[in-house]
């Protein structure tokens, strides 16, 4: 391999909950030492995180039914700068949900075909509280994307 492949994990959290989620994502990335892995909070996160990265998770509690105001802050503030220059990004997506998630899932996927990034993996969904399995999940996740960048599947 020769030149060094980056993987960005942009998330909100409110309860803690997809803190914890995002932590684990970033240990299962922390496996695969070929990839450098950038975690960061919606708010701080920015137009040169997203334009260093080969990949990208986002992590979000579902809010009124919808992805937190951080991480639409996070895709409105990079939409327009990042046109032309991240088509064919991949993503994936974890989500701490009081319900059902599908709606903080929804509105983030429109936003992501309109960048357009490519969704890579099936999203994870924690309904309520956080289990170990779930954790265990988002570990998986962290690594099959660091893995998918380090190798160039995606």
């Amino acid at each position: 391999m020769s030149a060094a492949r980056h993987l960005l994990i942009v998330y909100h959290t409110q309860t803690g909950h997809t803190r914890r989620m995002a932590r684990a994502v970033l240990r299962g990335s922390r496996r695969v030492v070929e990839v450098e892995t950038r975690l960061k909070m919606a708010l701080r996160a920015g137009l040169d995180d997203l334009l260093w990265a080969d990949g990208l998770l986002l992590g979000t509690p579902e809010n009124f039914g919808y992805m937190s105001g951080a991480l639409k802050n996070f895709l409105d503030r990079t939409y327009y700068p990042a046109q032309g220059q991240i088509s064919g990004l991949p993503y994936a997506v974890f989500i701490s949900a009081g319900n059902d998630g599908t709606g903080a899932l929804t509105s983030i996927e429109r936003i992501a075909r309109g960048y357009p990034l490519k969704p890579v993996a099936d999203p994870i969904i924690a309904r309520g509280e956080l289990t170990a399995e779930v954790l265990q999940r988002c570990e998986e996740l962290g690594e099959m994307m660091a893995s998918g960048v380090a190798w160039g599947i995606f």
